[in-house]
């Protein structure tokens, strides 16, 4: 499997996938470029793992652009990973059941316009909810819509802050990206 990582922050996930490939504890999988929608501490990450990058222009209609570059480098997935731009529905077509987004809720919970980052997990907090989590799904033309692949839960405490609990689900994410992309492997 050739992957495409799309990114937007401090790459973490994306860390992981690349020591999980270089561990072999991924074996198949190639990640082929990172794309960030703005220049973040990913591309650095990728950049020393000698991945190739691509950060693109949220201005312009890039699309097409990005769509052209993974099929010049023979991407067969692609994975979100914290990627805060909205994905066309052109490649949401093309690349049908072969993109898939990690998502830090229990979807369909807390999805959708505006709910990402710290967001999440104030909405979370204040609606008293007793566990969140992530959730890897496919992506489709709706936002955070698409048949959900896999979920993680962990226990909401009390005293939880939007940013504590943002820790806990981050750490859940890391696992669950290993798991979500073998089973993407899995359906190819």
């Amino acid at each position: 499997m050739k992957l495409a990582v799309f990114v937007s922050g401090n790459g973490s996930n994306l860390q992981v996938i690349i020591d999980a490939i270089k561990e072999r504890s991924l074996t198949g999988i190639n990640i082929e470029i990172v794309i960030a929608d703005r220049n973040c501490f990913a591309l650095e990450r990728a950049k020393q793992a000698n991945i190739f990058t691509y950060q693109l222009d949220r201005r312009s209609d890039w699309y097409q652009e990005v769509d052209f570059i993974l099929k010049k480098r023979e991407v067969t997935h692609i994975l979100l990973a914290g990627f805060l731009s909205v994905i066309h529905p052109a490649i949401c077509m093309t690349w049908k059941n072969k993109i898939i987004n990690l998502h830090p809720s229990l979807l369909p919970k807390y999805g959708g316009k505006g709910m990402y980052g710290l967001s999440v997990h104030q909405a979370v907090i204040l609606n008293h909810e007793n566990e969140s989590g992530a959730t890897i799904h496919h992506v489709t033309e709706q936002l955070d819509d698409g048949k959900i692949l896999l979920q993680k839960k962990c226990k909401v405490d009390l005293d939880e802050t939007p940013e504590s609990l943002q820790q806990k689900v981050h750490l859940i994410e890391h696992d669950l990206i290993i798991e979500g992309i073998k089973l993407l492997y899995a359906e190819t």
